[in-house]
């Protein structure tokens, strides 16, 4: 058989939105393997990557033709969306719509990534996935209409929620507080919100790792929830990350045992966040047969790249 004819039809066609972005940063990493992947962001020249330019989406897509479509791309300003909810429709909600309606043409597989936010945050329980939603703010919202049109588009998908998401690299919570204790000399951190910090490198190879099991069971496509198992508050974690930085010899002007505990009617933000973020994941771990592991472990291994860098 001739070689390029060959080539064609076993190597995969993977096209990836959101390459910048902390999951998405880390799926160049994991989905390299896995075939010919192309990676744009918003500003990206060959393709267009901007998911306001819905035609340039279409086009990009149906040039590429490939057999898998990550959108690892979204507006995540979550107080911003509250003023600017036209954009965060448009990028969050419609365009997932306008991507997935291209992949069931294609019938390409769509992985894309939905939030704990979709959930009111009541009660003390992990949140499943049959469990009613719903969203307290625009950003919510917006994603949870994201989820909907993937869905009502009947294309073969992967919704993976996730929550308190972190990474080495980009901005997020870890980095936050270690530049804060550096700086200041007192630091407030709300204690009665609730959930688990998620490794953008653990959600990155979870979807490297599902979508070799597509291959055998297409029947798998659907909504799960992936994040990290245990939960804690975003003050304990904080208070891990200074823990951590102590033992590093990072210079600190704030020391763990200083951080003080508020609740989160003492900080006032634009948008309403859920004081319950749980997610329960048995239904990811079971399709899929994983264990995930403790948020503290992906927790560690990201601190000690940024104390190295």
């Amino acid at each position: 058989m001739d070689k390029q004819k060959l080539r064609r039809i076993t190597v995969k066609k993977i096209l990836l939105f959101g390459k910048n972005g902390q999951v998405g940063w880390e799926l160049q990493r994991s989905l390299a393997p896995l075939g010919e992947l192309i990676t744009l962001h918003s500003t990206s020249t060959d393709f267009c990557g901007d998911l306001n330019d819905f035609a340039g989406i279409q086009q990009t897509i149906r040039k590429i033709a490939p057999d898998i479509i990550v959108n690892a791309a979204a507006y995540t300003a979550v107080d911003k969306a509250e003023s600017e909810s036209k954009l965060a429709h448009r990028l969050n909600a419609q365009a997932p719509g306008v991507i997935a309606r291209e992949a069931k043409q294609l019938n390409a597989w769509l992985i894309h990534y939905s939030t704990d936010y979709v959930f009111n945050g009541h009660g003390d329980q992990p949140f499943v996935e049959t469990d009613t939603t719903e969203p307290l703010n625009v950003y919510g919202k917006t994603k949870l209409e994201g989820e909907k049109n993937i869905q009502n588009s009947g294309c073969l998908h992967l919704i993976f929620r996730t929550s308190w998401v972190y990474s080495a690299y980009g901005n997020n919570f870890i980095k936050t507080i270690l530049r804060l204790a550096q700086q200041r000399d007192k630091l407030t951190v709300v204690n009665d919100q609730i959930g688990s910090p998620t490794g953008a490198e653990l959600i990155a190879d979870i979807t490297a790792f599902a979508l070799l099991a597509t291959k055998q069971k297409p029947e798998i496509s659907g909504l799960y929830h992936l994040t990290a198992s245990g939960n804690t508050s975003w003050y304990e974690f904080a208070k891990f990350i200074l823990e951590s930085a102590e033992s590093a010899n990072l210079p600190l002007k704030i020391k763990s045992t200083a951080l003080q505990p508020i609740a989160s009617s003492d900080f006032p933000s634009a948008a309403q966040r859920p004081f319950n973020s749980r997610l329960n994941s048995l239904k990811l771990a079971k399709t899929f047969d994983l264990t995930l592991p403790a948020w503290q472990t992906g927790a560690k291994r990201a601190l000690a790249e940024i104390f190295r860098n």
